[in-house]
């Protein structure tokens, strides 16, 4: 490797927290864009005339892009630096959401929805690569990475707030035109002021057939997932892409461990703390993103709620998560090991999932929602930012667009996971409820009635499961992950050089 990856050690950059501000905006830029759409949804159906064995893949075009190319995009940022990647990516994200905007039909629809996964691929782990090299003091990276947890976990929430007004108030349409003043206002601000360090690139040529194998391997896995969702766990399509999934990812690890210049190096999985940071991470979305598709059907549904008000009964989920990533998490990661935020943070999250198993159509909104939402944000806020900061710790700085991207892998997978999952799990118990009450009901009043119960139904039959999983994220993150306060030595296992990593963690060695 080279010499230095840094300009010296002990003197960081001195517009680290200017760039902050872009690096966040950017993330919350992306982080939007997954829940935003969700709202408009209805509303583009609609005017484009998408049937509704189509609509999916307004949302499956772009977490396929997004989820097979995450890999390929870490290591793009790795071998063009991380700030031309990450200013690429914006401008080639605004570019999509202005097609999208502007779409007059559903191929456009989702081809611009595809094109906003590929630019997404490419601009999430440079941002927060970016983050890793150039927060190199203990006490200023956890507040960093504070901000930035704060923005991956309650950006979904936000999300919903703004596509409410602006499907509401203005028109569907705006849900894609927002992010180009985000994205800008962030290319602008990396370009004047983000000075990536000298020496962290890595120059090794690419790996085409990883690249192909991984995003093949990938895009099978979502797309299996997705289908499941819609078609059902027996369906040939469904079983046949979770077989080509195995089969690609094992043939993509097999080649990764013989050629010279992998696309993922199996050092970045197979160091322990970040190995429990993926899958702690993975498990702990999954159990969440299901969660966002109930409680907003229950609220719009069951409860009458408008989108905008929708949107709002999220507000105690942001709070949380901004108070458990910057007060809780930032405060207590110099003077803890990660573990003991980690898992702590996923049981306090599993209380406010356990809460929400006593959902029925008459709960009340203050006395069991609201608690339910400030323990799921504050429970998450904590536990994420450590996972954000510690997924990248100590890791190579030649490794670190791709080991950032194997963090948003995580995050995507977990999310295509949770919603086809947890989906198929509400969607079994309430056939099966209203199976078994329908014919009680005599009256098309009662028969409402009893279609709503079974929807709650559904809603906590999954959500169980939802709180099994962050038990098991909990577990995970307790054991596997064994690294010590970031200001007390070196995480246990973090190889060759680890001495250094607290005043340095990106020096070469």
């Amino acid at each position: 490797m080279s010499e230095t990856a840094v300009k010296a050690p002990g003197v960081p950059d001195a517009n680290r927290w200017k760039a902050l501000v872009f690096i966040a905006l950017a993330q919350l830029m992306v982080v939007l864009d997954a829940t935003i759409v969700n709202i408009a949804l209805p509303s583009a159906q609609q005017d484009l005339g998408i049937s509704d064995g189509n609509r999916q893949w307004v949302v499956t075009a772009y977490a396929l892009a997004f989820g097979g190319l995450l890999l390929f995009g870490g290591r793009i940022a790795d071998l063009w630096g991380r700030k031309r990647a990450f200013v690429i990516g914006l401008a080639g994200f605004a570019l999509a959401s202005a097609l999208g905007g502007a779409a007059t039909n559903e191929a456009m629809m989702f081809g611009a929805r595809a094109l906003q996964g590929v630019f997404g691929a490419l601009l999430a782990p440079a941002a927060l690569s970016l983050l890793a090299v150039m927060f190199t003091d203990a006490k200023e990276r956890a507040k960093a990475f504070g901000i930035y947890g704060a923005i991956a976990g309650g950006g979904g929430a936000v999300g919903l707030i703004l596509g409410g007004f602006l499907t509401e108030y203005l028109d569907w349409r705006w849900t894609f035109y927002v992010n180009i003043p985000f994205a800008v206002i962030a290319a602008a601000g990396a370009w004047f002021v983000i000075r990536e360090p000298e020496g962290g690139r890595n120059r090794s040529p690419l790996d085409i057939p990883g690249v192909i194998l991984s995003t093949l391997g990938l895009v099978a896995l979502v797309y299996g997932f997705t289908r499941a969702e819609s078609e059902g766990w027996s369906d040939s399509v469904t079983v046949t892409m979770f077989v080509a999934s195995a089969v690609l990812l094992a043939t993509f690890v097999f080649v990764e461990a013989r050629v010279k210049a992998p696309l993922l190096p199996l050092r970045v999985l197979t160091e322990r703390n970040r190995a429990g940071v993926y899958l702690s991470l993975g498990l702990a979305i999954i159990a969440m993103f299901g969660l966002f598709l109930f409680l907003t059907y229950y609220l719009q549904v069951v409860k009458g709620y408008s989108p905008v008000k929708t949107g709002f009964a999220f507000l105690p989920m942001i709070a949380g998560m901004i108070t458990g990533s910057t007060q809780i998490g930032t405060r207590l990661m110099t003077r803890v090991a990660p573990r003991l935020l980690m898992g702590p943070g996923f049981l306090v999250a599993a209380v406010g999932m356990l809460l929400l198993t006593q959902l029925e159509i008459g709960s009340s909104y203050a006395a069991l929602l609201l608690p339910a939402m400030l323990l799921l944000g504050l429970g998450m806020g904590t536990a994420f930012m450590p996972a954000m900061s510690l997924s990248t710790q100590g890791v190579e700085p030649r490794d670190a667009g791709v080991a950032s991207a194997m963090v948003n892998t995580s995050q995507q997978v977990g999310g295509a996971i949770g919603t086809a999952l947890l989906n198929t799990i509400a969607a079994s118990a309430t056939t099966s409820y209203i199976a078994d009450h329908i014919g009680s009901a005599t009256s098309p009043t009662q028969q409402q009635l009893v279609q709503l119960e079974g929807q709650v139904q559904g809603y906590t039959s999954a959500i169980w499961f939802a709180v099994g999983i962050l038990v098991v994220a909990a577990a995970i993150a307790m054991t596997f992950i064994n690294a010590g306060r970031p200001n007390m030595g070196a995480p246990a296992g973090a190889g060759e050089g680890a001495e250094d990593e607290v005043a340095v963690p990106v020096v070469a060695h």
